[in-house]
Order: C-alpha cells, then sequence, then structure tokens
C-alpha cells in the first residue's frame, strides 16, 4: 500500500470528519428543499377528464390477433435494469446509481461550511478565504457533495503546494540537522525514520542524542540508529545539551558525514528556561560553524490543532525554524492545522507522519494530502 494510500485510509477511519460534514451540508440543505418531481403536469388532467364514447357512436375495434413474429423480426425486450448481462456482472455492473442530493449555493450553506472548517481546526482567516474562493462563479448554482470536496480540495492543494517541498540537501559537509518541537510531538521517532530514509540514500549520517535529560529518548534514538546502521552519539544523562552538539559536529565533520541529525529535548513553548537551553544549543552550533544549523526542522503533533500556530511562532524567534514536519496526522480529526500553517506561515513542509513504522513518514504530496482531508 503506497504511503498516501495508507494516509487516505488511516485518516478517513480516523478523521475525515471533514467529508463527512461536506456531505451533511449538502444533503441536509437539499433534505430542506421543496421536492417538484412527483408533481403531474396540469396538462395532463383535461385528457384523463375526458368521457369515454358510447357503444352507439363508436363501438370499440376488436384487435385482431397478431402474427407470429418470424425469426428474422426483432422481439422487443424489456430493459434489463435488473438483471445486469454478462459484461455487467464480470464488470460489477448494474442499474444506474441514484443522482447525488444536491444544494444550492447561498449564503446559509456558505456559513455552515465555514463553521465546519474552523472546527477542523483550518482557522478563521483561512476559512473565509477558503470558502470565498469556492464560492466565487458558484453562487446561486446547485451543487453536489462531490463537487463540493472536490472544490474544497483544490483550494487546499492550492494553497499548500508551495509549501510542498522536501528536505533541501547541501553540498556542506557535515550538513547540520537540528530537530525541535515540545513534548511528546515525535521527535526522536521522526529522526530514527529520517536517518534511516537518507542512509539508504547513499547518504552518511550521524545521530547526536541530544536530549540528554530523557533516558528513553536515548535508547530509543539508538534502537533507530542500530535499525538503520547509522552511529548515534550519547552524553552522560543530565549533561550540557550544546556541549554534545560540539562534539557530535566534531567527530561528524572527522569522519566526513554528510548528515548529522541532533535531538533537542522536548519543551513546552512558555517555559522561557527551556527555550533559552534551545538558544544556547543554537549559539554553540555557530561558533563551530556560522551557517549552521543548515536546517532547523519543528516536528508538530497534529492532534494539537490551533495549539500549532503558537509553537510556530515561538520556535522561529529562538530557532530561527526553516521546515516544518507534522506527525500523528492518523490520530486527529482535525487535519486542517497544516492547511492553517502553510496559509499563515509558509515555511516548507517536509514530511508528514501517519504511524509508527519505517515508511510511516514521506514527503508531503499537496493534491494527495487534500483529497485524502476532504474524503475523496
Amino acid at each position: 500500500m503506497s504511503f498516501f494510500s495508507k494516509l487516505r485510509e488511516r485518516l478517513t477511519k480516523s478523521s475525515s470528519k471533514i467529508g463527512a460534514g461536506l456531505d451533511s451540508i449538502v444533503s441536509e440543505g437539499a433534505a430542506e428543499a421543496p421536492a417538484t418531481a412527483a408533481v403531474t403536469p396540469p396538462a395532463a388532467a383535461p385528457v384523463a377528464a375526458a368521457p369515454a364514447p358510447s357503444a352507439a357512436q363508436a363501438p370499440a375495434p376488436v384487435p385482431s390477433p397478431a402474427p407470429a413474429p418470424s425469426p428474422a423480426q426483432a422481439v422487443p425486450q424489456p430493459a434489463p435494469e435488473n438483471r445486469p448481462g454478462l459484461m455487467g456482472r464480470l464488470f460489477g455492473r448494474t442499474e444506474a446509481a441514484p443522482a447525488e442530493p444536491r444544494r444550492e449555493l447561498d449564503d446559509a450553506m456558505l456559513e455552515e461550511l465555514e463553521d465546519m472548517l474552523i472546527s477542523a481546526d483550518m482557522g478563521t482567516d483561512t476559512a473565509l478565504r477558503v470558502t470565498a474562493n469556492i464560492a466565487e462563479g458558484r453562487m446561486g448554482r446547485r451543487i453536489s457533495a462531490t463537487e463540493l470536496k472536490q472544490a474544497l480540495a483544490d483550494e487546499v492543494t492550492r494553497i499548500m503546494t508551495p509549501v510542498a517541498r522536501p528536505l533541501p540537501l547541501y553540498p556542506k559537509r557535515p550538513q547540520v540537522v537540528l530537530v525541535v518541537g515540545v513534548n511528546g510531538s515525535g521527535k526522536t521517532t521522526t529522526i530514527g525514520k529520517l536517518a534511516s530514509q537518507l542512509k539508504a540514500a547513499g547518504k552518511k549520517v550521524v545521530i547526536a542524542a541530544g536530549d540528554t535529560f530523557r533516558a528513553a529518548a536515548v535508547e530509543q534514538l539508538q534502537v533507530w540508529g542500530q535499525r538503520a546502521g547509522v552511529p548515534v552519539m550519547v552524553a552522560a544523562q543530565g549533561s550540557d545539551p550544546a556541549s554534545l552538539a560540539w562534539d557530535a559536529m566534531t567527530r561528524a565533520e572527522a569522519e566526513g558525514a554528510d548528515l548529522l541529525l541532533i535531538d533537542t529535548a522536548g519543551r513546552l513553548q512558555n517555559r522561557a528556561d527551556l527555550m533559552e537551553e534551545l538558544a544556547k544549543i543554537v549559539r554553540v552550533i555557530r561558533k563551530k560553524d556560522p551557517s549552521a544549523p543548515h536546517n532547523t526542522l519543528l516536528v508538530l503533533d497534529a492532534t494539537t490543532g490551533q495549539n500549532a500556530l503558537s509553537q510556530v511562532e515561538t520556535f522561529r524567534k529562538l530557532a530561527d525554524v526553516s521546515g516544518l514536519v507534522m506527525t500523528k496526522l492518523d490520530g486527529t480529526a482535525r487535519g486542517g492545522v497544516l492547511v492553517a500553517l502553510a496559509d499563515k506561515f509558509g515555511l516548507p513542509i517536509h514530511a508528514i507522519g501517519v504511524g509508527e513504522q519505517i515508511d510511516d513518514l514521506d514527503a508531503f504530496e499537496p493534491s494527495e494530502f487534500a483529497r485524502a482531508l476532504v474524503g475523496l
């Protein structure tokens, strides 16, 4: 199963409330509209009411028996609606599906759409822009849920396409990649997956276990390192992570590594002391190499919803975030936050994750994500 097939399956199972919401908006509105298809045309009434002639005036003709059809004659048969032919049975083709409900796109429908997008964490400003663009050229038209989903997918794709960029690789050796984020966002797992994928692509990679306060994080990175065949530098528990970053850069340079991935301890964006510690790591790295870190990846947990916006704002000030990785998209009903991030900040989205396996992290593809998000 491809990555985005897996994303669509998991996003639909656990989260595509957006798709269900679009179905509901159209079907409920269509049910409220008066039905007109069953009204009898008024012109048919006089014909049906005409009196029948008496037997004396016009005796009814006796129908002559129909001649037996010759073998060459075609005998009309009833339409096979309920009995599909061989090809229909082979390819699952049966009677035509009923037409989708349609609803007129008006102000009330747009307001429902806007509220639904906001509840999916797309953000007020983004939701307003998206609904306005969907309305353009469609107001007053009756549209189906599928057409509405396609229009929304097109808008999401338009917003996301400029930010969908893979992690850039530079000729600088070692290329220092600093990975930051709050507690539990998935930094350690993301580093392990990146290291494995980069190693498989022929790159020489070194990992620095910069979360020196949490033994479990170090052990987890060591497991990933063994799995990927990548060395992991560790330091004594509780030691200065900035000092480890310096030593790791020295080792990576001596060994001719292509990339150095530096893990950092999870920190809440409202803890000034922890954020200052991160700023210190960046200062020490730049003393060793003024151009480093060459990439600063902020790992975001999709389940945090709109809180991801404040995380980006805070980490950008201290660590000069260059790109985003969004994890746990399979565990949330509010994947729209990724659209809000792209619309507000325009930072590159390098990868997204939907699980714990090595192939559950992949480059971001906007059109596939948009279709999975809206339930197409």
